[in-house]
């Protein structure tokens, strides 16, 4: 498929950071974002609410996915993270996102990120970013992000279960036969556990505007 400008492929682990990073990555480059991840996470909340396991078959739910389905407030809990995890293991649920992901970069390219970005979605991407962290860095971050009070006195249960869940989603998205989630062989990684968010750009526009350039030749 001809594209219209350069693909940014940012993949990496849940609340490593990489979200924070592709929006602020399109902004600076004038390129439209796609947060893939809202994808799987959908179509696993759709088949939640219907009362389905979503380790079952739910195509039906990712071609019946609608822009109102991507703007709900309880995508980003841990159930909707463990089913998406489940939906996004079956080859007819990506077979079905996977054309929408690369439409939505063919006009004028894109940043996008999620889990198998620069290794089956696009592995010909212009730039391929790796994004992590420690699950206990993550698992924090995610807990801050759903407004949880580290002073509470069950914060250290809900982090535990939070990380817990993480750690499950990790396993699962690595191990899964369809797409696994892996560093693309030249991919740049970049470890955020010790970096602010504008750290992390800066280093992730260093590396960007580098390989255009090259690429340019």
């Amino acid at each position: 498929m001809t594209r219209g400008g350069p693909v940014i492929a940012v993949d990496g682990p849940a609340a490593a950071g990489k979200g924070t990073l592709a929006r602020k990555l399109a902004e600076a480059l004038g390129l439209p974002y796609l947060d893939t991840g809202l994808l799987y996470r959908a179509v696993g909340r759709l088949a939640l609410d219907a009362g389905q396991d979503p380790a079952q078959p739910a195509e039906r739910f990712a071609q019946a996915l609608t822009p109102e389905d991507m703007q709900r407030k309880d995508l980003r809990l841990p159930d909707a993270a463990l089913a998406a995890s489940k939906v996004a293991a079956q080859p007819a649920v990506r077979a079905a996102l996977v054309e929408t992901q690369r439409r939505f970069a063919a006009r004028q390219g894109a940043v996008l990120d999620g889990r198998d970005i620069g290794t089956a979605i696009f592995p010909d991407a212009d730039v391929k970013l790796f994004i992590t962290a420690s699950p206990a860095t993550r698992t924090l971050r995610r807990f801050l992000q759903n407004g949880g009070d580290p002073a509470a006195p069950d914060a250290q249960t809900q982090l535990q279960a939070m990380e817990d869940a993480l750690r499950a989603r990790d396993e699962a998205d690595a191990s899964r036969d369809s797409a696994p989630m892996r560093v693309a062989d030249d991919a740049y990684v970049i470890e955020t556990d010790t970096l602010d968010a504008q750290a992390v750009l800066a280093e992730a526009l260093w590396f960007t505007r580098e390989r255009l350039v090259a690429a340019r030749g």
